[in-house]
């Protein structure tokens, strides 16, 4: 594992890393002008929000995300997997995440090496590596000719062609699921 990429997060800076899907455009969630960065950085609508990586369930409650007993359970029964949830957040801190919805996307990776990387660097903003309406860069290559030198590092794992992750919403204990994607859930 690389430090210098690791202290670079850390720092607020912003990279392009492979996720357990697809080539993600990562910076760390808990800083705000990261954020902002990775927004402008994708032309990104910011009514949009981005799809936060956590190491654990417990970094849920880092953003005042409380769960159900039911949500647990469907938690735990995809988590870590490829499974994108969106839950109710209370948390002004963490307002500039979502400022129109009180709600927050996450996923516990199955991917061991990021799981690290999260735990070193805190939870992860991680959309897809592409410009807003432009297909997600399936190589570096592809990522630095979106990108240049408006990141701060890219790390290379070679051609990654994967379906997203499956989106689910849970509220209370209504599960509903947004988008099919690579695991299907019925």
């Amino acid at each position: 594992m690389n430090k210098d990429y690791i202290n670079i997060l850390k720092k607020g800076g912003v990279g392009v890393l492979p996720t357990d899907t697809i080539y993600g455009l990562v910076g760390r969630a808990e800083l705000k002008e990261t954020v902002k960065r990775i927004y402008n950085i994708k032309s990104r609508n910011e009514k949009k929000s981005l799809i936060i990586l956590i190491s654990n369930i417990k970094d849920l409650k880092k953003f005042g995300v409380e769960v159900s007993e039911k949500a647990k359970i469907f938690l735990e029964k995809f988590w870590p997997g490829k499974v994108s949830v969106i839950l109710p957040f209370n948390s002004n801190k963490f307002r500039f995440l979502n400022e129109t919805e009180n709600t927050l996307a996450f996923r516990f990776p199955d991917k061991e090496v990021l799981i690290e990387i999260i735990k070193k660097t805190g939870p992860l903003v991680a959309p897809s590596a592409n410009p807003e309406g432009l297909p997600p860069a399936k190589n570096i290559n592809e990522a630095k000719k979106y990108f240049g030198d408006k990141i701060d590092f890219y790390v290379d794992s070679g051609e990654l062609v994967s379906q997203p992750s499956t989106l689910v919403k849970i509220n209370g204990d209504y599960i509903e699921v947004v988008r099919q994607g690579i695991v299907r859930i019925d």
